[in-house]
């Protein structure tokens, strides 16, 4: 009998380890999360000095969709920035959107709701740039929507932009398919 009552008490021993304070997880511990305020007054992120910049290309936080409608699109729509835009829709907005911009991309047919048609050839949106301006498009590459993911953490601002142009110069005129320089 003092034989079983050991082994029993060594088989619990190991589950009373885990309740000892050092077995604590890491990010448990006092400090200082990234975000966070150290005055408990001010809770939040500190806002940026007065006069600070951004670098161009880096992180460009949108409040929101209206927000981001206001938005000039900085990248002028050169070839170069096209092609670049060409080469980021392939790798990023194909699969669902598909070559042609009209949402036949291989996983946009497996979803419940049918990706945008990105041409101006759709019954649902013209594309006017005064009813959806290019900020509107940026806003939703980085704030996502219903079923499209946020591609602010996949794609730099600059990225987005070029992506922008690609929609706006090749696929809004019906030249899917061809390169930047033919889409003059």
């Amino acid at each position: 009998m003092k034989k079983l009552s050991l082994a029993i008490t060594l088989m619990f021993v190991p589950c009373l380890a885990q309740a000892w304070p050092w077995s604590q997880d890491m990010a448990n511990q006092v400090s200082i999360k990234p975000q966070e305020s150290v005055d408990s007054t001010k809770p939040g992120m500190a806002p940026f000095p007065k006069r600070s910049q951004p670098v161009a290309g880096t992180m460009v936080f949108v409040k929101d969709q209206d927000a981001a409608r206001n938005m000039v699109n900085p990248v002028a729509a050169d070839d170069k920035s096209v092609a670049q835009g060409a080469r980021l829709y392939a790798i990023y907005c194909t699969p669902c959107h598909g070559k042609s911009g009209t949402g036949d991309g291989l996983v946009g047919e497996k979803l419940v709701m049918k990706p945008w048609d990105l041409t101006n050839t759709n019954q649902m949106h013209s594309w006017n740039p005064k009813e959806y301006p290019d900020g509107y498009i940026f806003g939703y590459m980085s704030l996502g929507g219903a079923v499209m993911p946020s591609y602010a953490n996949d794609l730099s601002a600059t990225e987005r932009w070029h992506v922008v142009n690609y929609v706006r110069r090749v696929l809004q005129k019906g030249q899917a398919g061809i390169t930047a320089a033919q889409a003059k």
